[in-house]
């Protein structure tokens, strides 16, 4: 078998998989940081959890794919796991940094809010 396919197989299975359990996670966790942003309106936080996780979904499982056309070739186990490892832990930093910078949004406008009703 060639080890480009398996590579693929195995960095794909990984990925998706550790995208699907995040995305999950944050989605449930994060509804009720969204909640307090639209105080307490249920609708409006469950529309935008649906399309941040959407858009989360897209982004990182989009890039994975994308990525699998810069792999270099594979021609023995130790580069497949190199290869395996330097990928996804570029992909897992982007998760990482991406929920940061949506956790920041978050904090950032909710003070701002609390700033516009006191005055």
């Amino acid at each position: 078998m060639n080890l480009n396919i398996l590579a693929y197989v195995l960095y794909l299975g990984i990925m998706i998989f550790i995208i699907v359990y995040v995305g999950r996670l944050f989605y449930r966790n994060g509804r009720v940081f969204i909640m307090s942003l639209f105080k307490g309106d249920a609708t409006q936080t469950d529309h935008l959890n649906n399309i941040l996780l959407l858009a989360y979904y897209l982004f990182n499982i989009g890039y994975a794919f994308v990525k699998l056309r810069f792999w270099t070739s594979v021609t023995d186990t130790e580069i497949l796991v190199s290869s395996l490892g330097t990928n996804l832990g570029i992909l897992i930093l982007i998760l990482a940094v991406t929920h940061y910078f949506n956790m920041a949004m978050i904090f950032y406008l909710s003070k701002r809010h609390k700033i516009i009703i006191h005055h």
